[in-house]
Formats: C-alpha cells, structure tokens, sequence
C-alpha cells in the first residue's frame, strides 16, 4: 500500500476494473473519490455507534457492559470494512483542510456520543471525561490504526474474528477497572 498520494487514479481505477474515466466522472478525480470514501465511512461508523449507544442504554443498566457492547460493534464495523478502516485512520492523522473538515463534523459527533455515554452514568473517577473519550475511542481505533505492529509484534491478525474477541477481554478490564465499583 501506497498510500493516497503514492497512489494514482490510474492504479485506483486498475484495481477497482473500471475505466478512469469514472472516477474522473463520479468523484471528480482523486481527492472526491477520498472525499467520498472517508464520509461513506464515518457515517455507517456514527450510524453504527448511535444504535450501539441506543441499545445499550436501554438494554444494560451497567457501565462495563455497555462499554464492552459498543466497542464490540465498533470494531466488527472496522473489521467488516478493513481497509477502509485502515485507510480512514491513517488519512486522518494527517493535517489538510478535509481532515480538519471531517474532525469539525464527524470527530465531534463522535466524541459528543461518547460523552453522553460517561455522562449517563456517576462514576467516582478523577479521570475527567475528555480523557476517558480519548482513551476508549483510542482502543477502539488502535488496531485498524496500526494494524502492522499488531501482526508483526504481537502475532494477532485484526481482522480476524479470534482477535475481536481477544482484544475486548482487555477493553473488559480498563473498563472493570475505572467503573467496576459503580456497577
């Protein structure tokens, strides 16, 4: 993988088997097919998180719980979408006008779902709820952020099903251990 600008439209319209043509047609060149791309993402990813959110509140009345259902659906959307998740995460670690676009919307929305999330509960935690937001969305994100350093120095595969379930186990106990005594 090159990434986005080691890649060409021609080699993008290569490996999908279509005409170049198209994508200059549909996307408008490289940075719409980008465009397009990263926001078909984050919004089955937001969609993806509110229903999580929604069904968990009315569902599980424990904080833990509800944190392990969520991230669990989270990143079975991150592993159904592998290398778009992949591709979505390194883009944003990036600093351009469409990342600082998609930071003011989607990121904000994302962080403001997981807010309400904390907020929803009392929980005797010195830990104020931005850190907390930083450190679940960072699990959350990490294996499709840095998928290589997970199959080469831990010998996992990300996204495979054994991993998911694998990883939640410690998700699980950050979880147990910030809020177990609320629950």
């Amino acid at each position: 993988m090159s990434g986005y600008t080691g890649t060409s439209v021609r080699a993008i319209a290569n490996d999908a088997g279509v005409n170049i043509a198209l994508i200059s047609y549909y996307f408008g060149g490289k940075k719409g097919l980008l465009e397009y791309l990263m926001s078909s993402f984050f919004e089955g990813y937001l969609e993806e998180m509110e229903s999580a959110i929604e069904q968990t509140t009315h569902l599980e009345p424990l904080l833990c719980t509800r944190l392990i259902q969520i991230a669990d659906r989270m990143i079975r959307y991150q592993q159904r979408y592998f290398y778009l998740s992949r591709c979505v995460h390194r883009e944003m670690t990036l600093d351009t006008n469409l990342i600082r676009e998609f930071m003011a919307s989607y990121l904000m929305k994302e962080k403001y779902l997981l807010e309400m999330v904390f907020k929803q509960e009392k929980y005797p935690v010195a830990i104020p709820i931005d850190i907390l937001v930083m450190q679940y969305r960072d699990m959350i994100i990490m294996p499709f952020l840095h998928p290589q350093y997970i199959r080469r120095i831990h010998d996992l595969q990300p996204h495979e099903d054994y991993f998911r379930k694998y990883y939640l186990k410690y998700i699980k106990y950050w979880a147990d251990q910030l809020f177990a005594q609320t629950s």
